[in-house]
C-alpha cells in the first residue's frame, strides 16, 4: 500500500506560483509512474500532468494542453518525492490537486488507471 501526502497548496494571485510536493511512503517509489490531477468544484477530476518511472521510460514527463508551457511536473527518487512547479497561474487552475501513483505505464492520463491517490491539496487563485 502507498501512502501519498500532498502539501504547497494556498492562495496566490493570478500570475503567481506554486510548487506542489508529494511524499510517498513506498520504498520502491522509483518505480512508480506518478500522476497530478486536479478537480474545480462542480466539475470532473482532470489530468494534469505525469512522469513516468525512469526505469519504463526514462522519466518522460507529460502534460495536458491547458498547463503546457506553465507548469513542470518532477521527481526526486531519493526523496521519495513528485513536485508540481505551476506558474503563471489561473484562476481557471483554482481546483484540490491530487497526487497518484500506478505501477504501469501506459495511460498516465487516465485517471482510473492509478492505484494510489493522496488526499489532495486546495490551490486557490484570485483574479
Amino acid at each position: 500500500q502507498v501512502q501519498l501526502v500532498e502539501s504547497g497548496g494556498g492562495l496566490v494571485q493570478a500570475g503567481g506560483s506554486l510548487r506542489l510536493s508529494c511524499a510517498a511512503s513506498e520504498r520502491t517509489f522509483s518505480s512508480y509512474n506518478m500522476g497530478w490531477f486536479r478537480q474545480a468544484p462542480g466539475k470532473e477530476r482532470e489530468f494534469v500532468a505525469a512522469v513516468a518511472a525512469i526505469v519504463w521510460s526514462g522519466g518522460r514527463t507529460y502534460y495536458a494542453d491547458s498547463v503546457k508551457g506553465r507548469f513542470t511536473i518532477s521527481r526526486d527518487n531519493a526523496k521519495n518525492t513528485v513536485y508540481l512547479e505551476m506558474n503563471s497561474l489561473k484562476p481557471e487552475d483554482t481546483a484540490v490537486y491530487y497526487c497518484a501513483a500506478k505501477r504501469k505505464v501506459s495511460g498516465l492520463d487516465k485517471e482510473w488507471e492509478y492505484d494510489y491517490w493522496g488526499q489532495g491539496t486546495q490551490v486557490t487563485v484570485s483574479s
